[in-house]
């Protein structure tokens, strides 16, 4: 069994991520367009009418700007959590949707694939991760937490590859131009994930399986590229695991199809 993936998009601007085996697709998210996710679909050599369904994390816009086209042009089926359902449904769009609706730690089926949605932190009504799996293999999501947990790290292990967030420097959000309530909201246990963290998590939980980091949601002026990928790269080299390789993700374009 195999599976391949490619971060559409990934930032405050939008986050879209595509997971595909043999026979089935999926997106997480649809932070985009419906229009912005069929070009950047075509980028990587898929279609929209390959999407067998969306499993939205959380209600945020920069997760969900595409939902309502995606689902009514295209038809692609909607899956969220009660909390995510009842949060959307407070917007007028949004709330006449169909929703198949899953519960957060019970895992369901998109085709031959198995969509394994976990609790993460985040300032959201019910948010959560995923792991998309086909056979043994696995890939891990998280885009937006707070701190990592015990549930968190668990569910992530033995994972082929993972997208996990990697917010900010902590230097570079203590020194930015931000109000002091939001500097706190965002290092704070329902906010983001620093590239401190997120690297010290990687290097707890990695293990043979483990191929390939995306580095998700960089901020624009509280991190950088290089910050966050050297981070990440030195933790897992002083645990001692060479043999991962740490890519990044954009706001503008889709990352290169991985396979694995």
């Amino acid at each position: 069994m195999s599976l391949r993936a490619s971060i559409l998009a990934s930032g405050s601007s939008g986050n879209c991520t595509y997971i595909a085996s043999e026979q089935s697709a999926l997106l997480i998210d649809a932070g985009l367009s419906a229009r912005e996710v069929g070009r950047r679909l075509e980028r990587i050599g898929a279609s929209i009418s390959s999407i067998c369904g969306i499993c939205v994390s959380h209600e945020h816009g920069d997760h969900t700007q595409g939902l309502r086209v995606l689902n009514q042009r295209s038809r692609i089926p909607l899956y969220a959590n009660a909390g995510t359902v009842e949060a959307l449904s407070r917007d007028p769009e949004l709330s006449v949707l169909p929703w198949q609706v899953f519960t957060t730690g019970a895992p369901f089926q998109i085709g031959d694939l198995r969509v394994e949605p976990f609790a993460v932190p985040h300032d959201a009504f019910e948010p959560v991760g995923f792991v998309v799996a086909c056979g043994d293999m696995r890939v891990g999501v998280v885009t937006d937490m707070g701190m990592p947990t015990t549930l968190i790290r668990e569910r992530l292990r033995h994972c082929r590859m993972l997208v996990l967030e990697s917010n900010h420097d902590e230097q570079m959000l203590q020194d930015a131009d931000r109000p002091w309530h939001l500097k706190q909201r965002i290092r704070g246990r329902q906010g983001h994930l620093s590239n401190q963290r997120a690297a010290a998590m990687l290097a707890e939980i990695a293990g043979p399986e483990l191929s390939h980091v995306y580095l998700a949601h960089l901020s624009a002026d509280c991190n950088r590229p290089d910050l966050a990928q050297q981070a990440v790269r030195d933790a897992l080299m002083q645990a001692g695991h060479r043999h991962v390789s740490v890519h990044l993700t954009y706001p503008d374009r889709p990352t290169e199809l991985w396979v694995g």
